[in-house]
Parts: C-alpha cells; structure tokens; sequence
C-alpha cells in the first residue's frame, strides 16, 4: 500500500504506517520492547524510560513510545546503552514500590507464602500484593533478569490505603507513577476525577478534588484500574483472586453490548471484568454495571431447585415433576388469557423461543418483554425505515461533526455511547446539542442546552424541523431520491412556528434556531434520543421527527451520520428482531399485517392469533381485570416494581396460574405456583443484538455447581414438549439461530458457525514476555455481525432503506400534558458527575464513604413567586407517589416555567448500589423519569 513504510527492528523488517510509534510498530509484528507507561489507545507520554532504543545513525537512547517511525529507520532493542538505561530505570523504580520477593536469594525456591510472611510488619513482598503474579513490574524485572543486589535504599511511603470508596481500593504505596490511570481518565474518559497532584514534594497520583472519589466526579468505569500495570488500583471484591482461566462474553447490563473477558478462578467464581482492547463495541472500555455488576453470577443466594406450589407452599420438585405442574396449569388457559413476559438479559434464541411459544404453543399474542416500556422510540423509525432500529455504530460517533441527544442519560444507561461523543468535543472536533429538562452528565459538554418543558421534546425538534424547511437547510437533492411523503410532512409543520414553539417549550426561538443550523449545517450529524422526559404517544411522534430530520439533511446512510434509540436492555434490540413484543413477529414484520401472519402460521404449523397485543404495561392491567389467567415470567426486572408497569404485583396477586423463571428469589417468585431455577447471562450459550444492529455471540462463562439451573430456552422446549407443542425440538442455541436465520431475513447468512469465524487476529508479543492485561487478554476478538446480512457472503449494509425509500410520516403538535392542581410542577431530577461550584461533603460511616450534601431546588422565578419562595429559602418537594426531598431554593431564569429542576450526583448512587443488599443491584436502578411535583416553604 502507498501509505506503508518499511523499517528493522533487530534484524526483522516491519511494515507499519507512517505516525505509528515505534513501541506499538514492533507490538504489532510480535516484537517485544519493554514499557511500563506506554498504553495502546493513549498519547506518547515517554514517563518510565523503559521502553528506549537505539537507532542507526542517532545518538542517545530515545523513548520508544514517543518515538514516530520513519521510513528505513533500522532499531536496535537489545543494544548495551538501551538495556543499562532500562535496567537503571528498574532500580529507581524499585527504590519506591515493594520488591523484596523479586531481590530475595530464595526467589527459584520459595516455598509456602508463610515463610517471608512470618516477618513482623511486612511491606515489601509480592506475596502481600493484591496483583501478585499479575503484576507487569514484577514480570518486567524477571524478564530483565534484574541484580538481586540494588545500589538505591528502599523508601516505603507509608500512605494510607484507601478503601472506603465504592468498587475498588487505591493502594498508592504501590504506585510507579506512570499516570496511565490519569491519562485513561483524560485522554480515554473525557473526564478528570484523578490526576497528578504533590504530597510532600513526591508527586503522585490522586483525586483531583478532596480525598475520595466521591469528591471528584469519578463515574467508576474502571478504566484506570484496567490500565495499571501493578497493585495500587484494585476491585475490592475479589481483590486477591488470581484467575484460573479466562473467557470472552457480552456484558449483559445495557445495549451497547461491550465485549468483555471476564477472569474465573478455580471454584468458577467470575472474579473480574476486563473489558476487550479491540472490540468493535466497546474498543477497550466499560462502564460502572459492566465493569463491576457481574457479582451476582456468584450470588449464594440463588434458587437451587425447580418449586411446586403443594398445599400453599413451594416445596423443592424434580426437574420433571416441575415441568409436569407447569405443563398442566399452563394448559388450561390457552388463548388470550395467557400472557408472557420476557427479560433484555434473555439470549436472542430465548425470546425467539418464548414469542414462538406465547403465538404456537398457547394461542396469545401478549408477549413482550420487561424494559420495553418506551416502544414508540423504535416505532416511528419503522414507519419510516421500515425498521425497530437506529441506523449507525457507537464508535462512529466519534467522526460526527456534530450531535444531537435528546432526553437521555448516557452515563447510566448506554454510558460508552457517550465516550466517542466526550472525546471529540474535547478534541474540538465536534459540537454537541443536548436536548434534555434535566442536567445530566453531557449537558456539561454541549456547545448548546436547550431545557424544553417536560414532554415537549417532540414540539422542539418539530420547530427545528420547521426552521430548517423554512431557511432552505434541507438536503432536497437527498430527500428528492431517497423519501417519499416530503410534501405531506411539510404541511404537518405549519403550526411548529418558532413563537409557537418557544412559547409551547419554554425554550427561546433563538436558540431553537441556532440548533437547527447547527444540525443542518454539519458536514456530519448524528441524533440520540431516548424519550426520558417524553410522555405516552409522544415517543411515536419524536421519533417520526428524529426520522424526518435525519432524511430533511442528509443524515442517514452516511459515516459519522444517522440516528439512534436509547432504549433500555441488553438485548433489547434483539426483542424487536424476534418479535418478542407487542408491534411485531419475527423480522420486523408488523403484527398487523395478515399476510405476515399468514406466513408464519404456514412455517409453524399453526394458526397466529389475530388481537392485538397492547403491550407490558397493558398485560398488568388485564391480569388485574382477570382478562388474563395465566403467566410465564422470564426473570426480574426494575420494573415490575418501580411503578413503570403499573400495579404488576397485583396484577400477579389476580393470576390463577403463574409460571416463573429467575435465579433469585424475588416478589414474582413468592406469587408463583412453579418456578425454576434459571441460568443467569455468565451460564448461557446463544446471541445478543446490540444498539448497533450487531449479533455477537454470547459464551458461557461460568457454571454455578451448587445450582441445578437450565436456560429459559431449554424451559420453553420442555414445556412445549409435554404440552404437545411441534416446532421445539431443537438441539441447543445454534439450532434456533439456524431457524432464525431462515424466517428472519436480517439474520440470513449469521449462523453460530460463521460468529466463530468473524473475528480480529490481533498480533501480540508472545505470551511469555509482560504484557498489560487488555494486550495479554486481546488476540481472536469475536466482532459479530451486523444485521442486515443478506446471505452468507452478503455485505451488512446500512445506506439504503427497508422499502427502497424512506417513507416520511405526518407529525402532530402535542401539548403539555394537563397539570393535576395537587401537583402544578413538573420535577426534572437529573444526575451529573460533578457539580462546579458545589463541593459535597463525605462522611464516613461505617467503614464507608457516603456523600452529604444539601438539595437545591432551581426554579423558574415566576414558579417561585408563586409558592412564595425566594433565593435560599428552605423547601419540600413531594412527588405523586408520595416521595418527598427537602432542601434549598435556587432561581434560575433558564429554568422552563412550571418546572422544578434537582440535580444530584452520581456518587450518591454509586454508594447506594455499593451497599445494596440485593443479588443484583445494577439491575434495579431505576430512571430519571420527570414526575408531576409540588413544593412547599418548610
């Protein structure tokens, strides 16, 4: 290729690109070169000085890590400066962080640990490190066969360890100061909740503010820990478990669907999270559920055995005797009296299984899955698309000269959506349009907040839609060969006049304007939205405007350009593609279509019921109005009991018969006449779709032994079986996706088979030498495969649309919802990182961390005039549901009239999930939904 260059590395020529360092050049032909502060992903930083060479023709030793190829170069990693420069680096480093066991004469014959251990305070061993025989130091003075003999005094700093935050504890005795974990968190993160600061004239790492983490804005991603090459930032569970094997999965706690390896130790405990270097998902990085919500995998806590209801009670059955009980209730409520819910965690192959189950074995379109409780966010781009799904990939956001997210909280629900948009804002490369009621964590690098009412979201992008018309922003050419309905669309617009709408929004013409050149104007644009603050039926309109606005200015079927929903689970997405859900069956195909029903009647052999399914939260009411009798309930989920789907424990109370699978006990559980104990995501086998329409293959992880636990779908298959049922027999996961791939047309040409072939072959050094652990764990990266896919050859396409062209939708113009007098606000509750100017207090209670700190509610000053309440003044807000805060007044005239606006930080849930009883509290953190509020003086 014209842009590669040649250059030797000890004798081998190496091909490599012009700007690659010389240290990641030889990396990436298997050549070994020392470093300790050098990370794949991050700038040069040349701060350890183990990483020098030589090179002909130039004087001195230079960093290898700062060092740009050039074309010819000839490098010399072996010669004698380069090595004595290294091995001086290895006795300064030495001098500062515990070494005794790798200077110690027994080091070929050490025995039990006990033997150094029986030293009176003992501070300087390895044996006493929680990242013994994972520690790159240790393994790079071995490497260098270092002098037993150093000719530096060893100095222990003697700093306290700190343990008392959530998820992981910094022991910064053990720090070599190479700030990859700041520069992780700059450079990678976009944030800064740890730098170099001086202690004593030392400098060293630490919080940027206060003393704990709660202080600076840490989000706990867990990237510094990934990246430190010793002991000094450790998970504090598991914190001294070395891995017995390790094994590459899908994290299972949201849709991005990032690739992790996950370290399992000899008694099949999941230990650690390590998230894959070159995943195209999440390309090295994870977020606080991903990195540190596994823990439940090896929860004692787990239902052991299938339970029978016998005389009132559960009582422990065999696996047949439970299959039978289920098998009889269930069959006495076929038809529209039965219902099933699914769960996001559950593999593609399960909810195939279980809508297939819901429409063949029992006759019921109520099928539907726990988290979709937002279905119009998908809707409106099928009626435009033709698809229930977003139009571009997570990473290349990044390229996107500007974005726009509307009514979403990334950093607690999809938060590596947000890494490529907080580092090309940061670059300066990127603007950023946040679109949200609340303050959440991007409103903090957008070049423009708009703050509309609460459900008025839909109206505001309308008024963008209709400046951009009007000023002759729209891409007609694009629109003029690629859509239909322009015409009728444009005449939806005539009431979204820029008064109109700043008057319905509460947010000025000016800057709705500005918003709208910004997005029209820009080489590239992307939209995100989530629908957190929209209310019922709006979701369907805002995301019939994402679509228009997508296709008025060009920005679909382009890199860097597109749109994308924000919904909530990890396999959300692949609910849609199953049909596993209210709108639709298999592939996209609309549950009202006859023809479509017709179809798949003829593929299953049976008839498809011809009702429509009104959706999750519908399926509660009818249970409860005993229009349903009978349930299966595919694991647990927030919310069944956060109020999103109703009174769903009343609706269970109705039921006369309740099947329910679930690793944990659980309020569905203690209502069920059977229950089976099901594998949780670390045990299974099968697929997941993740936000960017990409299947990747889910492995088992871990198997629990003390638990006698099967997958749903091997449930579903039983129970279709004794029922009778045909169409079930499948033998395992890649079976199902085999007749996936037959009735859905997206999935044709995926098997498990071509999963396992499409994959990264990252070249490594060799096993042998040190590594940092995402290079030592990164090698066959298993990349999926975006659907659509037409045939086992066919290329996944995303540049044109389901119908050849898009089909624009009528829009209407919703008001704000009425005002119940009780409660004439509406609270926007957000959650950010760290708030400026407010600095929070940290107590200790217990042996823990937790954060204080005064509430402040900002109004608009004509809502506070009216409560009469002024600047300072002590407050109450209380919620319909009864909730109630108390804290101080704050006037803020961008805050919409009408609204009452509270924004907290995410150390507070951190410290709240961190002490959760619960077996798996990362799946019970419940939305930042806008409430209808009042506020009191105190």
């Amino acid at each position: 290729m014209a842009d590669e260059i040649t250059i030797t590395i000890d004798g081998q020529e190496v091909t490599t690109t012009p700007g690659t360092m010389v240290v990641q050049a030889a990396n990436d032909a298997g050549i070994y070169i020392p470093y300790l502060c050098y990370h794949p992903g991050m700038k040069p930083y040349g701060a350890c000085r183990m990483c020098v060479v030589e090179i002909e023709g130039q004087r001195g030793t230079p960093a290898s890590c700062t060092l740009p190829v050039r074309d010819g170069m000839v490098v010399n990693t072996k010669g004698g400066d380069a090595v004595q420069v290294r091995n001086t680096t290895l006795d300064l480093l030495l001098s500062e962080h515990p070494h005794g066991c790798l200077t110690c004469h027994r080091i070929d014959l050490c025995g039990p640990q006990d033997i150094c251990l029986r030293h009176v305070d003992v501070v300087d061993r390895c044996v006493t490190c929680p990242k013994n025989e994972r520690c790159e130091l240790k393994d790079t003075t071995r490497f260098h066969t270092q002098e037993l003999v150093s000719p530096l005094t060893y100095q222990y700093r003697n700093l306290q360890v700190e343990t008392k935050d959530p998820f992981y504890d910094r022991d910064y005795n053990l720090c070599i100061v190479c700030a990859r974990c700041t520069r992780a968190c700059d450079e990678l993160r976009g944030d800064v909740a740890i730098g170099m600061t001086e202690r004593a004239g030392q400098v060293l790492v630490g919080t940027v503010m206060g003393d704990s983490l709660l202080e600076s804005g840490c989000e706990f991603c867990g990237a510094c820990i990934d990246v430190c090459p010793v002991g000094a930032l450790t998970e504090t569970a598991y914190k001294w478990e070395r891995p017995a094997r390790v094994e590459q999965s899908v994290c299972a706690e949201c849709p991005v669907g990032c690739t992790m390896t996950y370290e399992v130790n000899h008694w099949e405990r999941v230990v650690r999270a390590v998230p894959e270097l070159n995943a195209p998902s999440n390309m090295g990085q994870a977020c606080f559920k991903g990195k540190f919500g596994f823990e439940y995998v090896n929860d004692k806590r787990r239902i052991r055995k299938p339970l029978v209801r016998r005389d009132g009670e559960l009582q422990e059955a065999s696996w047949d005797e439970a299959i039978a009980a289920a098998a009889e209730g269930l069959a006495q409520h076929r038809g529209p009296a039965f219902a099933l819910m699914a769960n996001p965690r559950n593999t593609n192959e399960e909810l195939y299984a279980a809508q297939k189950f819901a429409r063949a074995a029992m006759g019921s379109n109520a099928v539907d899955v726990a988290s979709n409780d937002r279905p119009g966010i998908v809707e409106g781009l099928q009626d435009t698309f033709g698809y229930f799904a977003g139009t571009m990939t997570t990473w290349e956001l990044a390229d996107s000269a500007a974005v726009m997210v509307v009514s979403a909280n990334l950093t607690e629900e999809q938060n590596v959506v947000g890494v490529p948009i907080k580092r090309a804002v940061r670059a300066g490369t990127q603007q950023l349009i946040v679109i949200d009621s609340r303050e959440v964590e991007l409103t903090r690098y957008a070049s423009l907040w708009l703050r509309p009412y609460p459900g008025t979201d839909s109206v505001l992008l309308g008024g963008m839609l209709r400046c951009i018309v009007d000023n002759g922003l729209a891409d007609m050419e694009f629109v003029n060969e690629r859509a239909e309905g322009w015409d009728e669309l444009v005449a939806c617009l005539e009431p979204f006049t820029l008064d109109a709408v700043a008057a319905e929004t509460g947010v000025n013409a000016a800057s709705i304007e500005q918003a709208a050149r910004i997005y029209a104007e820009a080489a590239s644009a992307a939209l995100l939205f989530g629908g957190d603050s929209s209310i019922g039926g709006t979701r369907r309109t805002l995301s019939r405007m994402v679509a228009a606005l997508a296709v008025a200015t060009g920005n679909v079927g382009r890199h860097g350009a597109g749109v994308m929903p924000l919904y909530q689970g990890a396999n959300a997405q692949g609910a849609f593609d199953m049909g596993a859900w209210a709108a639709s069956l298999p592939g996209h195909n609309l549950l009202d279509d006859a023809s479509a029903r017709e179809a798949f009647g003829k593929l299953w052999g049976v008839p498809i019921p011809d009702e429509r399914n009104p959706g999750n939260r519908s399926i509660f009411t009818r249970a409860r109005d005993g229009s349903i009798k009978a349930m299966v309930m595919l694991g647990d989920h927030v919310h069944y009991e956060d109020g999103t789907l109703g009174d769903v424990m009343g609706g269970l109370d109705a039921l006369e018969f309740l099947v329910a699978t679930s690793a944990f006990p659980s309020a569905i559980t203690e209502r069920a006449h059977v229950v089976f104990p099901a594998e949780v995501w670390a045990e299974k086998t099968g697929t997941y779709t993740n936000i960017e329409r990409r299947v990747q293959p889910l492995r088992k992880v871990a198997k629990n032994k003390r638990v006698d636990s099967r997958s749903d779908l091997d449930v579903l298959c039983a129970l279709a079986a004794a029922m009778g049922a045909q169409g079930f027999s499948w033998d395992g996961p890649a079976q199902v996706l085999d007749e996936i791939a037959r009735v859905v047309p997206e999935y044709a040409g995926i098997s498990w088979e071509r999963l396992m072939r499409e994959r990264l072959d990252i070249v490594t050094t060799p096993s042998d030498e040190p590594q940092p652990t995402q290079v030592m764990y990164t090698g066959n990266v298993l990349t999926g495969l975006k659907w659509p896919c037409a045939s086992e050859d066919g290329e996944l396409f995303v540049d044109r649309f389901r119908h050849g062209k898009a089909r624009l939708q009528p829009v209407a113009w919703h008001p704000r919802p009425e005002v119940d007098p009780q409660f004439p606000l509406m609270l926007a509750h957000g959650r950010v990182l760290l708030e400026l100017g407010r600095k929070p207090n940290v107590t200790v209670v217990g042996k823990r961390n937790r954060v204080e700190r005064e509430e402040r509610f900002v109004l608009n000053p004509v809502d506070a005039a009216a409560a009469k309440l002024g600047e300072g003044d002590p407050a109450s807000v209380t919620t319909a549901d009864g909730a109630e805060r108390r804290g101080v007044v704050a006037l803020l005239d961008a805050v919409p009239a009408g609204v009452v606006s509270l924004t907290t930080l995410f150390g507070e849930l951190a410290v709240e999930v961190d002490a959760s009883d619960r077996p798996d509290p990362m799946n019970h953190i419940a939305r930042l939904n806008a409430a209808p509020a009042r506020i009191t003086p105190v």
